[in-house]
């Protein structure tokens, strides 16, 4: 297209991107765009005009075999085979960093997500977040960005006063406080913390209190660390709610938005005037009796990440906190910022846990929650984490403990990592036959001509632009949905219908090692797409 233009052949702005799609039906060729249609009016031309010319540009480009002209301007392009078997080459020679890009080089992301209450284990509301968020992150990191991840503890306010009264009265055997915390789990906790202060229950209420506050947070954070650790997530800061007033971020942030002209006061309270930047109301930041409100910790929260150097700013948030998007928004453009560039909030929707059709029995140990433990022991790392990111974290779901466990080709993660495997298993098999994995440099790939090569091809080069639009739209589920409906379909065609290793007396054929070169190349796709999930890709099963 630039060619077209610096040659005058059209009188066009060259746009930023082009969107190249696969078409549904084959018989169109390998790739479609509708870039002409897009260009006619700007060209003041008709589409099929505009599009007879950039045919005629890329019709003379190396690697291209055909592109025709359908309906009225739309380009379907169809690659020559030597430029197809070029892609396992490219797959091989980039091998770990293959699908990876720099679009987000250089910018430093906060991503917060997970930050559950410290006052019991990881739920599975939350477990979604931690599979998500992870996968979210990963993403971020392959296409450049320099990411954070970070857990938000929520150490002061109501509710930890409500917990460290749970853990006193169940040290005392006395009745679980109103609106307290119950479940076995509040006993072991409360166990692990007179274990670490033999003598806590010989002083006064008040002072054992307060100690069962500091000490029971503590047990608390070490088993959420545990847990996430186990699911393979790990944050790099786990930030305190409380270090907010300690640190003197809450009055940097009151300076900061009383500078901005935003704040205000009225019948003693001081408010943020959210209003004028599209919130439904404005927003108390400290009361009249002179304490601050959680909207003054969210505004001391944004306000120290950005001044930690953070680019932007994404929340990961439950579905309760759906309200949160437009006050946050507002925040940030109140603060002097700009949302659309530095904040992010993504809303994630429930889980449902299944077996034998019916809703699994709450925790016994909790109490009142399926816990992140309870999905692992009934599933594994790699079933949970695949199953909770290949669905768009903004729907419900349900999570089919029987379906995500059984070792069939219905079951999506057995599906994509039995590919993997077999990837493993064909490699691993001519090495026992003697037959070398051969260089690329020296295999004619050329010889990947068959259909369902070529097929299997184009679903491997198709890589770099899942991952590219995964990581734009904070979508891991595009990265799972590849795996399974593009890539471990192909390969499980490219099986039954290509013979790699020969056969009893045999000679080893021309398509052997073009082949087992295009079972590496899926093998490397496989692992590159499971690994920006959090799962892993067995050599055997």
């Amino acid at each position: 297209m630039t060619a077209a233009v610096d040659a005058g052949e059209l009188d066009v702005p060259v746009p930023a991107q082009v969107v190249v799609e696969r078409p549904k039906n084959r018989d169109h060729g390998d790739y479609a765009t509708s870039i002409a249609l897009q260009l006619a009016k700007a060209a003041g031309r008709p589409p099929r005009d505009v599009a007879e010319v950039l045919a005629a540009r890329l019709r003379s480009e190396d690697g291209i075999a055909s592109v025709d002209i359908a309906g009225p301007g739309f380009l379907n392009v169809r690659l020559a085979e030597a430029a197809l078997g070029q892609v396992a080459r490219t797959v091989l020679a980039e091998a770990a960093s293959y699908g990876r890009n720099d679009a987000l080089t250089g910018q430093a992301v906060n991503l917060e997500f997970v930050s559950a209450n410290p006052t019991g284990p990881v739920h599975i509301g939350s477990v979604r977040w931690a599979a998500v968020g992870d996968a979210v992150a990963r993403l971020l990191e392959a296409s450049g960005a320099k990411v954070t991840r970070e857990y938000y503890v929520n150490d002061a306010g109501v509710q930890i006063d409500r917990f460290a009264a749970s853990l006193h009265a169940a040290a005392t055997g006395a009745p679980t406080p109103e609106d307290g915390y119950a479940g076995d789990y509040i006993g072991e906790w409360a166990q692990r913390v007179l274990d670490r202060e033999p003598g806590l229950l010989d002083r006064p209420e008040t002072e054992a209190i307060e100690r069962f506050r500091v000490l029971g947070l503590q047990v608390a954070l070490e088993e959420i660390r545990g847990s996430l650790a186990d699911f393979g997530v790990d944050f790099d800061v786990w930030f305190s709610e409380a270090s907010l007033t300690e640190s003197g971020a809450v009055e940097r942030a009151l300076t900061r938005l009383r500078e901005q002209g935003h704040v205000y006061e009225d019948e003693g309270a001081v408010w943020l005037r959210t209003t004028d930047f599209g919130d439904d109301k404005d927003r108390v930041l400290v009361k009249s009796d002179g304490t601050g409100t959680y909207f003054l910790s969210d505004a001391a929260y944004y306000v120290d990440k950005r001044a930690r150097g953070f680019d932007r700013c994404i929340y990961l948030l439950g579905a309760d906190h759906h309200g949160y998007v437009g006050r946050l928004r507002a925040l940030a453009a109140c603060a002097g910022d700009d949302p659309d560039r530095t904040l992010e909030v993504k809303i994630g929707q429930l889980v449902n846990v299944l077996q034998g059709g019916q809703p699994v029995k709450m925790s016994k140990r909790a109490g009142t929650m399926v816990t992140l433990e309870d999905l692992v022991a009934l599933t594994g790392v790699d079933a949970a984490r695949y199953t909770l990111g290949r669905s768009s974290a903004d729907t419900t779901m349900d999570l089919d403990v029987d379906l995500v466990t059984r070792q069939t080709s219905d079951n999506p993660v057995f599906y994509v990592q039995y590919a993997a495997t077999r990837a493993a298993s064909v490699l691993r098999n001519a090495a026992e036959m003697g037959i070398a994995e051969p260089t690329p440099g020296e295999v004619d790939l050329s010889l990947l001509s068959h259909p369902r090569e070529n097929e299997l091809l184009l679903a491997l080069g198709e890589f770099p632009r899942v991952v590219a639009t995964a990581a734009e739209l904070r979508e891991p589920h595009r990265v799972a949905r590849y795996l399974e409906e593009t890539v471990a379909k192909a390969a499980q065609r490219f099986w039954d219908e290509c013979q790699v290793l020969p056969k009893g007396d045999e000679d080893i054929a021309p398509t052997t090692a073009p082949r087992l070169l295009l079972w590496r190349a899926t093998r490397t796709v496989l692992e590159n797409g499971l690994g920006l999930l959090g799962v892993s890709a067995p050599e055997r099963m």
